[in-house]
């Protein structure tokens, strides 16, 4: 018996599908998973360098 013929644009009935809905990570509780904390912590690191600098050229 010939396959039935799917036409472009739909998708083929599915027969046993062994996937499993992958589990949602929670919100981020702990602070290293939070967006703006790598951010922060270069900003911050990068303006401990510029007053570092800014304290050699007026002498302190």
């Amino acid at each position: 018996m010939p396959e039935k013929k799917i036409p472009p644009g739909e998708t083929p009935p599915v027969e046993g599908s062994i996937a499993e809905a992958h589990e949602e990570k929670p919100d981020p509780r702990r602070i290293w998973e939070h967006v703006g904390v790598w951010p922060l912590l270069i900003f911050l690191g990068a303006c401990l360098v510029a007053l570092f600098f800014l304290a050699r050229i007026f002498g302190w």
